[in-house]
Order: structure tokens, then sequence, then C-alpha cells
């Protein structure tokens, strides 16, 4: 062939796809993300709960300690997916459109997907698991932002954020709404969710090598553990029966024993406050088990990923493969059906049939088989027939050492463990190492475009597309410093912040700014403001120029009345 006709076959070829030795250049890229799980609830971060196979990869790669997400799930799935802060994606708070961009709750397009980018960089693309970045979430709405439409080949889960483990509502294959009882590709003996999300994963995992093992893949494994309602299998509770049957306060010392040990917890950081007090519970009994469920959660979450990763194993993939593991926000202490029961328990009720949806997404009023859905103080959470949140004293337990919650901007309601394993890119001098650098939810499109070699857009569809607001981390892998340009920023339901080196500046909605040392205080227990007026006049004035562009304004947005 004359070497002209050589370049153009070469031209059109990269064109179409990539070359298996191109492919092989760039690794695999695996995202995991739990759903309301604390700092130190992984083994690996100091907590009991047994997570060998989170470990092992926390072992093999590094661990980022100041890694944050934005204090609540859609938003932080929206900042993920996008690289940009939620609310210039349009999803500044929960599934109700209030009537202001950055308030619309459902994707806009102002941005691109990991997906689309990975997709038009030759990867192939997979999704198990919770989508809620949309509230065109019934089975008639206009799917234009369903994860098929947003750059997934492939997707198996809910586009809702939560429900029954047992019988979930929103259950999607593609664009298609199904049941536990009618999935003809998916018919386990037991259907729980989250052995659901990891067996589709592993099935998505083995037809990428069947089909398409000339390209990489990009999977984003999106699990509902350790959201409420407290879920589980009786195999995976009893591995945790009495284990805090003696309350809150000897499980919160024994994390931060193991805290200082690991060298998260400084000597000079004074831990948050212990919220509940063990003796005054009246109901011991239920509040124990409540942590029992949640433990036995992770813990199944955890086998989940120690099949996906013995699959990458299996077929020789797994060296290849960048494994990152996060959380989408700190313990929830929300309620949720730990008061008494507000609508009396239907006296009779039918078996659902196979192709009926389960449309009530906070207390499903019954379970497949016909039983009623108890909640309310007593009610032992872990069967389908139950509907029960752990609740604040745990959740305080589980962001040990940090202070507040799930929708707080405080170092509890946004730090998560970040771990990255990547056997052929990780130095073997950096494994098992922690890394100090700061680090953003919005940098994991960032990380993703410069792994994948992709190119990220200024135009898609015809729609002009926002800069990408975070940075790589893969320097960070090698321990060389980020090229972070300015300060990271956070707004959730009128609660702020703003981290500018060392310095964080936080508020909660209504109240004044409260000023903290991160290397001296992270657990932001001394707040400076009085002593430095200066920097918290500087660091304000920061975060209302980056309100102002980030489409957080007018403050307080996320309460008004609801678009018509």
């Amino acid at each position: 062939m004359p070497a002209t006709q050589r370049i153009i076959a070469f031209l059109v070829f990269l064109a179409g796809g990539l070359s298996l030795s191109a492919a092989a250049t760039r690794p695999n890229i695996l995202l995991i993300m739990a759903d309301d799980i604390g700092f130190s609830d992984l083994g690996c971060f100091g907590g009991e709960i047994k997570t060998p196979n989170i470990d092992a990869l926390a072992a093999g790669g590094i661990r980022f300690t100041q890694f944050y997400n934005t204090s609540r799930c859609c938003p932080t799935r929206a900042s993920l997916l996008t690289g940009l802060y939620p609310h210039q994606a349009g999803v500044g708070h929960m599934m109700v459109d209030r009537g202001h961009e950055g308030y619309r709750s459902n994707l806009n397009r102002s941005n691109v997907t990991i997906a689309e980018v990975m997709h038009e960089a030759g990867y192939r693309t997979y999704m198990c698991g919770k989508w809620h970045v949309t509230n065109r979430d019934g089975p008639k709405d206009d799917n234009a932002n369903w994860p098929v439409q947003r750059g997934f080949d492939q997707f198996y889960g809910t586009i809702r954020g939560y429900g029954s483990f047992y019988d979930p509502s929103s259950l999607c294959r593609q664009n298609t709404f199904i049941t536990p009882a009618n999935d003809p590709e998916y018919e386990p003996k037991e259907y729980y969710y989250t052995d659901a999300l990891t067996d589709n994963a592993v099935r998505y995992l083995r037809q990428h090598q069947e089909k398409s093992a000339g390209q990489p893949f990009f999977l984003y494994l999106a699990y509902t553990a350790a959201h409420w309602p407290m879920h589980a299998l009786e195999k995976d509770i009893a591995k945790y029966r009495g284990k805090y049957e003696d309350g809150y306060e000897p499980i919160r010392r024994a994390r931060l024993e193991r805290l200082t040990q690991l060298g998260l917890l400084h000597a000079e950081w004074q831990p948050g406050p212990l919220a509940g007090d063990w003796n005054a519970q009246t109901r011991k009994q239920w509040e124990a088990r409540c942590m029992e469920v949640f433990a036995a959660m992770i813990d199944n979450m955890d086998q989940g990923i120690g099949r996906v990763v013995a699959e990458l194993k299996r077929s020789g993939q797994l060296d290849d493969t960048i494994i990152m593991y996060l959380n989408d926000n700190g313990g929830c202490a929300e309620v949720m059906g730990r008061q008494p029961q507000k609508s009396p328990v239907p006296q009779s009720l039918t078996p659902m049939a196979a192709d009926q949806l389960q449309d009530r997404i906070r207390l499903p009023m019954q379970t497949r088989d016909g039983r009623p859905v108890r909640n309310g103080a007593g009610v032992m959470p872990g069967p389908a027939d139950t509907y029960v949140a752990y609740g604040p004293n745990w959740a305080n337990v589980s962001n040990t050492p940090f202070r507040e919650y799930k929708h707080w901007v405080h170092e509890g309601g946004i730090s998560t463990p970040l771990i990255v394993h990547w056997p052929k890119g990780i130095p073997a001098t950096r494994k098992g190492q922690f890394e100090q650098q700061p680090g953003h939810v919005i940098d994991l499109m960032a990380t993703c475009v410069d792994l994948a070699g992709a190119s990220y857009p200024a135009r898609h569809h015809g729609n002009a597309i926002k800069p990408m607001e975070g940075v790589s981390l893969r320097p960070a892998f090698a321990g060389q410093p980020l090229a972070r340009r300015g300060p990271l920023f956070w707004e959730h339901e009128s609660n702020r912040a703003i981290r500018d080196g060392k310095w964080k500046l936080v508020a909660k909605e209504g109240q004044p700014w409260e000023l903290y040392d991160m290397e001296n205080d992270r657990t932001e227990m001394h707040d400076l403001a009085a002593k430095e007026p200066a920097r918290v006049k500087e660091l304000a004035a920061k975060w209302d120029a980056w309100a102002a562009r980030a489409n957080v304004l007018p403050l307080g947005a996320w309460k008004e009345k609801a678009a018509k």
C-alpha cells in the first residue's frame, strides 16, 4: 500500500476506534461509589466493620485522607458525572425543580458526563446502580437524562435515589422499568439489590471480555448501601450480632484509637463530641440492631467488590484497571422510619403481580408477597417488611472523628475516603500510603479524561459545555503536587464552605462564618473567625464570587416554591 494510502487508512481507523495496542496503553476505569457511609466506617479508615476487600485495595493502592464530596447524594453524583459543581449541572439540591438554573433537579445540557467523554474516546461504558440526577424518574417520563441517553452502553440500576433493597423502586435495565420478579436476565434465588448490582457488574465485565476485549472499559458501580432503609441479609447480620450492644461510646473510642494509630487523627486534633447517651436509650436492643444491619449492608457491599475484583483477576484485567472508591456523603442523621407510623397498617393485602411496579418510594406499603411494611421505634430492621434508618447517634459514630452529618458542609458531612488502586500506574513505593492533598469529587472527571487521553469538549451536540472545575488526581499517584488553581467550594441547603490551602471557612444556614486551620484543627473544634476577621472577609468574598458564577444564588433557592 502506498504511503499516502497508509496514512489515510490510519486516520480513518483512528476515527473509528482504538487498536488493541492503543487500548492497552490506557487503563480500564472502575469507579465505585457507596451511599451514606461515614469517614471511619471502613476497616482501612479505622472502622470495626469487616471490609477486607476494600482494605486490600487500600493496601495495594493509596488513600486520600482529605477528599471531599458535596454532602448529599444527588449533588455529589451530578459533580462526579460532570466534573462541575452540582449547581452548574442543574442539581444543586434534591429532585424538585425550584425554578432556578442551579436547582432544576435535572442534568442540564451545559455539561457532558464522564460516560459521554469516555465513550467518544473509544471506551465501552457500563453502569450498575443509583442514578438520581433527574426528576424525570417514572416509567412514562422523558428519559433524555437517563444513563443510556447520557453515554452508557449498558445500564442496570435505579433511576430514583432510594427504596427497598428487596424490591427497588424505579428498577431499570437499559430504559425499561422492571421488577425483581420479571427480569429474565437476572433470576437469583433471593433478590437483594446490593448483590444484584454486583452480579450485573460482573456480568458486564464478562460480556466485555467476550465481545469488546479490544477496547478499554469504564464501569460506574453506584451502590445504594448503606442508605436507609436498613435492609440486610440474615447471613450478614449474624456476623455483627452483639457487636454494638454496649452502645456508641466504646465503638467510637476504638475508632479514635485506630485512627490515631493510622495517623489519620493527629494528637492536636480534638475529636468532635459524642452525640448519643446510651444510658438514656430505652430501646437498647433496637438501637444495637440498627447498627448491626448497617454494618451488614457495608459488609455485603465489600463482598461484592471482592467478586468484581476477582472477575478482573480472572480475566487478567486487574493490573490494567484503575479502581477508585468513595462515598457520596457522610453518615446520615435522618430519622426516616424511626418515628411512629403515621398511616394505619393495611389489614388486607394481596401479593403483587410480577409486572407490578413498586411505586411508593419512601415507604412501600407492602412487600411483593403481600406483607405490610412496618416502621417505628422498636421495629427490628433487616427484613423486607421493615423500613427504618439507623439514626443520628450511630451516624455520629460513623463520622468519627468529625462534627455534623450528611446535609451539612462541616467535615462530617463532606469527608470521604478515596481509595485508588492501579497496579500498573501507582509506583511500588506509594502502595499502601496516605495522600494528604485535598481533593474533591469534581476532580474525577479531570482524572478520567487524563487517564483515557480523552478530549473534553467545548461543545457537545450543539450545546456549549462549561469547562471542567476539577484537576486530575494522577500526579498524586506518584506523590507529586496537584495543579489546583484555586479554592474548593460547597453549598448545600444554604450551608456553605470554602477550603483554600489550610484554611476552611464554613457556616450553617443563617449562621455566621466559622474559620478553621485544617492543619491544626481538622475536626473544627476551635473557631478562629473572631481572631482573623481579615481572613474571614477575604475568604467570604471568594465564596461570594464563586456562588455568583456557579448558579448557587439566590441563596435559599433550594427551598423556594417548586416551579410549575
